[in-house]
């Protein structure tokens, strides 16, 4: 039976810079590969200066980042689904979350959607983001509560008749992609390789900035090869992900030598699977995943 793998982003960039290589991998290995898109990114800002679309996105940004995404969705191989709310933006300042943004929708009514995604496309692995989101941005948190809320419920038939037959996603992953032991031995190596570079030396800064998140990483998916093709589809976005991002600080070979993975944490999972791991899909038997009676349903 064929496997699926669910990603849960917040906005269309976030699929590619957090966990595009994993999903190009997956889709080489056959895998149907879906990235839901919460909001539309339409209060993002532009983040390189060099912009061909500049007049776009200051006419239309919520247009530019739908080209955007369907040129990363091409890139990687997958699909795509929007979940159809606005963004809630950055406010600063204490300011307030803009009134029918996403994060300001009821967890039951913004759930509602994912959950008929998830009983339609019966996943046997969701990824998203933890409770912090990642960062402490007001629609990453809420990505968060929206997707581990309509797990719980498309597994229960009780819960949202409407939206389909129940389903049981067997395994729930967060991202750790941007972990310190990773930077940690990339900054190392390129200490040895150009240790007066400038490269060198955003990467120590980078360092610094993600020294303290804890390495609790449970699963390494082996992506190396497809380095390439994340890279391709961040460069997708061009309006959030400019040619000289931190994303770029060091080369692809130096990678593949020192970290060919991307990093998760295996956060809920239904079957036995011993961590560490290197398989979204260990221990999960997908014919009997799809033969399960589902609260008494199918």
């Amino acid at each position: 039976m064929t496997r699926r793998l669910l990603a849960v982003h917040a906005h269309p960039d976030d699929e590619s810079s957090k966990g595009a290589a994993t999903y190009a991998y997956y889709r080489s290995l056959g895998v149907d590969v879906t990235v839901v898109s919460c909001t539309g990114g339409e209060r993002g800002d532009i983040q390189n200066e060099a912009l061909v679309e500049k007049a776009m996105a200051d006419r239309d940004m919520a247009g530019l980042r739908r080209i955007e995404m369907e040129k990363a969705r091409a890139a990687m191989g997958i699909d795509h689904v929007w979940l159809g709310y606005l963004d809630s933006g950055l406010p600063e300042n204490d300011e307030p979350v803009p009134a029918n943004s996403f994060a300001t929708i009821p967890l039951e009514i913004s759930a509602a959607p994912l959950v008929a995604i998830i009983r339609r496309l019966r996943p046997h692995v969701v990824h998203t983001y933890d409770e912090t989101g990642g960062y402490p941005h007001p629609d990453h948190i809420r990505t968060h509560e929206v997707a581990m809320f309509a797990i719980d419920a498309a597994a229960d038939a009780e819960r949202y008749p409407e939206a389909g037959a129940a389903w049981t996603v067997s395994k729930v992953y967060f991202d750790r992609i941007f972990n310190a032991p990773r930077i940690t031995a990339m900054h190392d190596r390129l200490v040895e390789l150009e240790p007066d570079s400038e490269r060198t030396a955003q990467l120590a800064e980078f360092l610094e900035r993600v020294n303290e998140r804890p390495a609790d990483a449970t699963t390494q998916v082996p992506c190396g090869d497809f380095f390439e093709t994340r890279d391709d589809a961040l460069r997708a976005h061009a309006s959030q992900v400019a040619p000289d991002s931190r994303f770029f600080f060091w080369p692809n070979d130096l990678q593949r030598e020192v970290w060919p993975f991307e990093d998760y944490l295996l956060a809920a999972s239904t079957v036995e699977s011993p961590v560490p791991e290197t398989d979204f899909f260990a221990g999960i038997d997908t014919a009997d995943a799809d033969d399960a009676l589902v609260g008494g349903t199918r």
